[in-house]
């Protein structure tokens, strides 16, 4: 799967690119007719601990997930994200089956 990475107002560095593309690879597992995601993470200048934001937009055929997230590290946002877009992608199979 094609994953497009932006990191707002900070350069990511390479352990935080590989963690987010390994872990919407195991999105395929769940639904194989991901056609790609953009990853968007941003920190907020805000005096909290939760401040890295994670936004996943997951294309699909004739459909697009979004869920957003924030935590206190990337790879937390990342993962809680996924999980998300786990439920989201066996509801849209389940969707499918029945139809079928």
């Amino acid at each position: 799967m094609k994953v497009h990475a932006q990191s707002v107002n900070f350069n990511a560095d390479g352990k935080l690119i590989n963690f987010i593309q390994n872990r919407l690879d195991k999105l395929d597992l769940f639904y194989d007719r991901v056609i790609s995601s953009d990853v968007y993470l941003k920190v907020e200048n805000t005096s909290a601990k939760e401040n890295k934001i994670v936004e996943i937009k997951l294309n699909v055929p004739k459909d697009k997930f979004v869920v957003k997230k924030q935590c206190k590290s990337f790879e937390e946002a990342v993962d809680s994200a996924c999980s998300s877009l786990e439920r989201k992608l066996k509801k849209c199979k389940e969707k499918m089956r029945v139809q079928a």
